[in-house]
């Protein structure tokens, strides 16, 4: 399929993981896309993996948290494409910690990179998805907002954030032609997911993370292409009917 031909894409945390793999879905698709990330290094792996796509993509450095990084990620993301008709809100973090030694810092950090972040995205891009008249904004929340999620209170907060916000602006925009859906994962293979097995607080309990695998494929965790797919489809024109909504990908996990 080749749905996204003439079309202008921004996805941010595109240096790996599921942003890597949204990018490299939608410029097989025939998008002309910028990937942007905090890794330069990572950014380099998503272009090489690009083959003759690479023709069609530009890697630009940003920081999400920070607002002048954003202005001029998003700036020149636009000048390269030509406008903007979709910008995936892919890039985020996680730290686990029980809530009660959970350091002030470390709060805020994951609330500004995954809900400020996003924020900032979004509102740097929109006079440029609303010039298009078609623009989409497909933001990634997480199972967390929606089920018990163990020591990771933070992260859980920031992607109920993101969850509101995203119906916010479906409903303030429509009339202007803007869609705005949340992909919603459950446990995915990916460097954020590998990070927070591995710094799990010391004496935690394994039980708890019942919910983060479905049960298909034995139970395994998903994988980038998984979500993938499912963007190219929401943000491409048969997805045209939806907007202020989320879409469960977790394998039954929450059924």
């Amino acid at each position: 399929m080749r749905r996204y031909e003439g079309r202008r894409v921004l996805v941010t945390g595109a240096g790996s993981g599921i942003g890597q793999g949204i990018a490299l879905r939608l410029l097989d698709e025939g998008a002309t896309l910028v990937a942007a990330d905090v890794d330069v290094a990572g950014l380099e792996t998503t272009a090489g993996k690009a083959g003759d796509a690479a023709e069609r993509l530009r890697t630009v450095a940003v920081n999400i948290a920070d607002i002048e990084s954003v202005r001029a990620a998003t700036g020149e993301a636009v000048e390269f494409l030509g406008g903007l008709d979709v910008l995936v809100n892919a890039a985020g973090i996680l730290r686990p910690a029980r809530t009660e030694e959970m350091p002030l810092e470390v709060w805020n950090q994951v609330i500004t990179v995954n809900l400020t972040g996003t924020f900032l995205m979004t509102q740097s891009a929109l006079p440029a998805l609303l010039a298009s008249g078609h623009g989409v904004v497909v933001n990634l929340s997480s199972t967390a907002a929606f089920s018990a999620a163990p020591y990771l209170a933070a992260y859980a907060a920031s992607k109920g954030g993101v969850n509101a916000f995203t119906h916010a602006i479906a409903l303030e925009y429509a009339k202007q032609g803007l869609r705005a859906v949340n992909i919603v994962p459950a446990g995915i293979t990916s460097g954020i997911t590998t990070k927070s097995i591995l710094d799990q607080p010391e004496g935690f309990d394994p039980k708890l993370f019942s919910r983060m695998t479905g049960w298909l494929n034995g139970g395994a965790l998903g994988n980038p292409d998984d979500i993938a797919g499912v963007v190219a489809m929401v943000a491409s024109d048969d997805g045209r009917y939806m907007t202020g909504t989320e879409i469960r990908i977790d394998g039954g996990a929450l059924m």
